[in-house]
């Protein structure tokens, strides 16, 4: 357990990252999205005080846990994201206690979202998952397997697919990165075009990629390491 004198240095640290990082993002339509995996309650309230209202878990049971510890006013004023792999049975719970499910990987994912959206009297908002370069540690669609189901998803009504997600390999290189991103946006503006649809969306870019990302179009940056890092 972290002692109070350490947790204020790396509290203060958040507002020190967050400005930095806004010296770049807030020139574009970016939004930031700040991943709490390893933030300290005390550390989302300073991420909050410094501007931020999104935020992103990697695990359906550690969001449910800290979400009603943070104050009033930052919990009315937040939006959760949950950026993790969702595993079938954590759908339950995920769908209606995150604004936006961004890691969508599968049809068959698809439809037990949109089953328990449905069960819930709900709409589920979502983003699709899609490996655009091989990786066999990452789970998600390939292009040509969301081509192919693309237009059955859309007419699924308990939910609403705002757009895509795509998460570089773990060792990727800059060209390597860059395909991935400028990929991503080519099947979203490919989907569009195919199906007469508005995808706005391109969940892209972490602690290490996140500049790359933003060159190539991303709408949604998540950060964990580089808001909460001392």
């Amino acid at each position: 357990m972290q002692s109070s004198n350490q947790q204020g240095k790396g509290s203060s640290k958040v507002a020190q990252n967050l400005a930095i990082l806004r010296e770049s993002l807030d020139e574009t339509a970016v939004k930031l999205i700040a991943v709490t995996k390893h933030a300290t309650i005390e550390q989302i309230c300073e991420a909050h005080q410094s501007g931020v209202s999104n935020f992103g878990e990697n695990r359906v049971q550690d969001a449910l846990k800290k979400r009603p510890l943070l104050p009033p006013q930052v919990t009315l004023d937040s939006t959760w994201h949950f950026i993790g792999h969702l595993q079938s049975n954590k759908v339950k719970q995920a769908v209606g206690n995150f604004s936006l499910i961004h890691s969508v990987d599968s049809f068959r994912l698809v439809e037990e979202v949109a089953k328990v959206a449905e069960q819930k009297g709900t709409i589920q908002h979502i983003l699709l998952q899609v490996k655009i370069v091989k990786d066999d540690a990452k789970t998600g669609f390939t292009p040509d397997e969301l081509k192919a189901v693309m237009a059955d998803i859309l007419k699924i009504k308990s939910i609403k697919v705002e757009g895509l997600m795509t998460i570089t390999p773990y060792d990727a290189d800059e060209a390597t990165t860059l395909t991935s991103f400028n990929g991503l946006r080519q099947l979203r503006d490919q989907l569009n075009q195919t199906h007469g649809i508005n995808l706005t969306e391109l969940s892209m870019g972490m602690s290490d990629d996140w500049r790359q990302a933003v060159s190539c179009g991303s709408t949604m940056v998540r950060l964990g390491r580089a808001i909460f890092d001392s």
